[in-house]
C-alpha cells in the first residue's frame, strides 16, 4: 500500500508562497492540496483559480483542488485551464452530484466526493457501482480553517468505508483532511487511508524539510 502525503497550502506563508512549493518539491512532495473557499458554502475565504494558474509553472506536483463552494460546477473549466489534476466536491454542494463528478472525469481530471463528519458514505453506492468516484475525501474536522483537532470518530468512519469499498470491490482512492499530526497518522493509514492531507504539521516553524522528512520517516515512505 503505497501513501501519498498532500500538504496542504491552507497552512502556509502566502507570502513566500511559491518558494514553499518548490521547497516541499524538493522534499519528495508529489501532490499538493489547494482548499478552495468561498466564503459562502464555507466562512472562510481562500484563493480562487487566478492563484493556482500562477503556481502551475513553478512546479511538476500534482494539484488536488478541495472546493468548498456554493456551485463548484461554474469553477471546473477554470480549473482545467489553470492544470489542476483531482478535484472533490462536497456532497451538499451539487444539486446533481453525479453530473458534477462525471464532468471533472470527462475534463480529464480525477473526479472525487468530501464526507463532512456528519455525512455518510452509503449515499455514493450508485456512482461507486459505475466507477464515476475516483477518490473520497472524509473530513476528519468541520471543513471552512485549518489548525483543527483531529475529530477521534473518524478513525472508525475511514475503516467502514475502507471495507465497503473492499467488499464491493469498488475502485477509489480513501483520502484524510484535518487535523494530522505525527501522533495519529499511523492510525489514520491502518484504518485504510492512503491519501493524507497535511497542513499545519507540515508547515509549522516554516521547517519543511524537517516536517516532511518526520512524516517520511514514520511511515517508512
Amino acid at each position: 500500500m503505497t501513501v501519498v502525503l498532500s500538504p496542504s497550502i491552507l497552512a502556509a506563508d502566502f507570502s513566500c508562497l511559491a518558494d514553499d512549493v518548490k521547497r516541499l518539491e524538493q522534499s519528495g512532495i508529489k501532490d499538493l492540496h489547494l482548499d478552495v473557499m468561498d466564503g459562502h458554502f464555507v466562512s472562510n475565504i481562500t484563493f480562487g483559480i487566478d492563484l493556482i494558474k500562477h503556481l502551475r509553472p513553478k512546479t511538476k506536483m500534482n494539484f488536488d483542488a478541495h472546493l468548498m463552494v456554493t456551485n463548484p460546477n461554474v469553477l471546473l473549466n477554470g480549473l482545467k485551464e489553470a492544470g489542476v489534476n483531482s478535484v472533490t466536491v462536497h456532497v451538499e454542494a451539487c444539486k446533481h452530484l453525479y453530473h458534477t463528478v462525471e464532468t471533472i472525469n470527462k475534463l480529464g481530471m480525477q473526479g472525487g466526493v468530501v464526507l463532512n463528519p456528519s455525512t455518510n458514505f452509503e449515499s455514493l453506492k450508485y456512482m461507486a457501482e459505475d466507477n464515476i468516484i475516483k477518490k473520497v475525501l472524509v473530513m476528519s474536522v468541520e471543513p471552512g480553517f485549518g489548525g483543527q483537532a483531529y475529530l477521534p470518530m473518524s478513525t472508525k468512519k475511514i475503516k467502514d468505508l475502507a471495507n465497503w469499498r473492499d467488499e464491493n470491490n469498488y475502485n477509489f482512492i480513501i483520502q484524510v483532511d484535518g487535523g494530522i499530526n505525527l501522533n495519529n497518522i499511523q492510525t489514520v493509514v491502518d484504518a485504510g487511508a492512503t491519501d493524507i492531507v497535511i497542513g499545519s504539521s507540515i508547515f509549522k516553524h516554516r521547517e519543511l524539510e524537517k516536517n516532511v522528512a518526520d512524516f517520511r520517516k514514520l511511515l517508512s515512505l
